[in-house]
């Protein structure tokens, strides 16, 4: 690749103009510009749609006010479309598409891609789709790509006239998008609903659930379609950066380090490269210099620019504490790194924050930066395992009571973990967040630093938005969180720009929709992790049977082995949770003679009792609705377990229903 590959020559503007003023807009033959997907912008009516005129709501016959930008934005992006699956050149389409200054009409690019790669061969499908992949929030914005989807399946009626395979080809594009992780699922539940029940949207939809999505192994079928997927996933790209900055620092060859990095083809994901280089150069003192040095010549060349020099610095200056559990003086070295890079003229230090201030510390102690360590272990461990038992085992052998931060940490890397990885292991950290039985508070703690870093999250994590959304949607449904401490973990302090933001209105919207409760335990596969094969909702309907039983004249003994059987003894808090309000709903004590022998034999202890009744005064203002005395009775229950040992004197609640342990409110 010459030195200026992915910038547009003199002759290629040239070029550009003279296409842009002998193309015009048609209706027919493959690949020709505008007509077959320029219909369909006439037909809908969309208030949102640059060419919208408020005349159309009352004279559908009237015709549209033009856009002079838009229309030179649709010519142009036919032919970038055109140059594109003519020298299969992402850099270049990159550039061309950024050089438009007109991101709020991407949509339309979208559109145009897909419809004209439509009516061509694989190799063009395939290139379609590797093309939304690399340009996705880089240079496209993932809301111009839903968009732009949506407007797609709109006009299938449209595009079928010239291509009589639409449903199915229309369809296996956004099977692909969904693989690719740049369409989130929940669009084809959307547009379901949006469309009307004749049209051929419906039918490309289905297609795309029943005859893609659904399929075993679909993933890799639907990535193969079109002759096998080119592109790169960001494992793929992160190994291959490693692999060079490795082979680099122990053959010195700068012009190989640079073909490879030319070779790679992802401009956009620069920062790793220095990311990854810089954290090289602080493990291994020998090669900082030739490193620095490749990185200088990078910038020389213009093949790395400022700005992801500048954000692949910022990275490290975020992860900081978290590097210097291995490298014990790395804020000293990334010190030095910065001063050096700046003095060689190749990184505006000024653009960066001060390494001290880098993260919000939790705890300025040697025990929280061990725990890191020890949590990431242990999670590891489990998403091999999917033993629950032994990851309650390890954290209560942590003594984390003495140091409540520390379960605010775990649940951030517990999600943090899960996000970089499959459904699978989405599903176990869902499973064992709702088991373990966390305090709110420390939950919402390590959901307000996810929040927080949000943005950071997604140079790494694409699909951040839609992942963390997911797992506090799921945490609400799972009775980890209450719908109200969604408004505690945004603070009011997040910009409306920040992805922090997106996530949470996206968690609250995803918590909103019809059915959500059952959808959104599904999200990730269902099922979960448990040891026994159980679900959640499985074991709380074997709880509530087996008290009903024990209420209705069971016997103590048998009702105590069944709930020894479950074979979960970190869910019992389950257990007190239902029998307390049992005992405050029917105002009788049957039930609370199991609860003393369960606790005098040892099979509940006063920890999962504790958790019982914080569970308890949690949903003590929905309990009030149907029992207006709930708070008396529970405050007498409080007092009453007190007395023989069941809680410790420390515990209490609010009027606002939460509890207090350890001094402090969980809210």
């Amino acid at each position: 690749m010459d030195l200026g590959e992915g910038y547009m020559s003199n002759e290629h503007k040239e070029h550009l103009h003279t296409k842009d003023c002998t193309i015009k807009g048609g209706c027919g033959g493959k690949g020709t510009p505008g007509g077959l997907v320029d219909m369909d912008d006439n037909h809908f009516i969309d208030a949102n749609d640059p060419n919208y005129s408020s005349s159309e709501d009352t004279d559908k016959t009237s015709v549209k006010n033009i856009n002079p930008r838009f229309e030179e934005y649709k010519k142009k992006a036919s032919i970038i479309v055109e140059e594109y699956f003519a020298t299969d050149d992402v850099i270049s389409t990159a550039n061309e598409l950024k050089d438009l200054e007109m991101p709020s009409y991407s949509y339309y690019f979208v559109k145009k891609l897909i419809s004209m790669a439509m009516d061509r061969h694989d190799k063009e499908k395939e290139m379609a789709a590797v093309l939304l992949s690399s340009l996705y929030a880089d240079v496209v914005d993932p809301r111009q790509v839903y968009m732009g989807f949506r407007k797609l399946v709109e006009s299938a009626d449209d595009l079928i006239v010239d291509i009589p395979d639409t449903v199915d080809v229309l369809a296996l594009f956004i099977a692909r998008a969904v693989v690719d992780d740049i369409l989130p699922p929940a669009f084809l539940k959307k547009e379901m609903g949006a469309l009307p029940d004749d049209a051929k949207g419906i039918d490309v939809i289905k297609r795309a659930e029943k005859g893609y999505l659904s399929a075993p192994l679909h993933a890799e079928i639907i990535e193969r379609r079109w002759g096998g997927s080119r592109l790169k996933t960001v494992e793929d790209v992160k190994a291959k950066i490693d692999n060079l900055l490795v082979e680099y620092a122990v053959s010195g060859d700068k012009k190989e380090a640079i073909r490879c990095i030319n070779d790679l083809k992802v401009p956009f994901f620069h920062h790793d490269i220095v990311k990854r280089a810089i954290i090289m150069a602080m493990e291994r003192k020998k090669a900082e210099g030739k490193l620095l040095d490749l990185l200088k010549t990078a910038s020389e060349e213009c093949l790395i620019n400022s700005s992801q020099i500048s954000k692949g610095f910022t990275r490290i200056i975020d992860m900081i504490d978290d590097l210097s559990l291995d490298i014990p003086n790395a804020k000293e070295l990334l010190q030095s790194l910065i001063s050096k890079a700046a003095s060689e003229g190749w990184l505006c230090a000024s653009s960066l924050k001060q390494v001290s201030c880098s993260e919000k510390k939790l705890v300025e102690d040697s025990i929280v930066r061990a725990f890191k360590a020890k949590a990431q272990s242990i999670i590891q461990e489990y998403f091999l395992t999917g033993d629950v038992l032994e990851v309650n085992s390890c954290l209560e052998s942590e003594n984390l009571t003495s140091i409540p931060e520390l379960k605010a940490v775990f649940v951030k890397r517990l999600i943090m973990l899960a996000m970089d990885r499959k459904k699978r292991e989405k599903e176990m950290a869902s499973v064992l967040l709702s088991s373990l039985y966390l305090p709110a508070d420390d939950v919402v703690n390590g959901f307000t630093m996810l929040i927080e870093s949000a943005d950071d999250i997604a140079l790494d994590i694409p699909i951040v938005v839609e992942d963390l959304a997911m797992f506090l949607a799921r945490a609400v449904v799972d009775d980890v969180l209450a719908p109200l401490h969604l408004e505690e973990i945004g603070g009011g302090c997040l910009k409306q720009d920040s992805v922090g933001n997106q996530v949470l209105k996206m968690a609250k919207s995803l918590l909103n929709a019809r059915l959500s409760g059952e959808r959104i335990l599904r999200c990730w596969g269902g099922g979960g992790s448990y040891t026994n094969g159980w679900a959640i909702e499985d074991v709380k309907d074997q709880i509530g049977k087996l008290l009903e039983e024990f209420e209705s004249g069971g016997d103590i003994r048998e009702a105590c082995q069944c709930i020894t059987e479950l074979g979960m003894p970190f869910f019992h808090h389950e257990v007190v949770k239902k029998s307390l309000v049992t005992i405050i709903e029917k105002k009788h004590d049957r039930v609370w003679k199991l609860l003393e022998e369960c606790f005098n034999t040892g099979i509940i202890t006063q920890i999962q009792m504790s958790k019982g009744f914080g569970r308890v005064a949690e949903s003590l203002d929905d309990l009030c609705l149907d029992v207006p005395d709930a708070k008396k009775q529970f405050g007498s229950l409080v007092e009453r377990a007190k007395t023989i040992g069941w809680l410790d004197s420390s515990f209490s609640f609010t009027k606002t229903a939460y509890p207090m342990e350890n001094g402090y409110h969980s809210k």
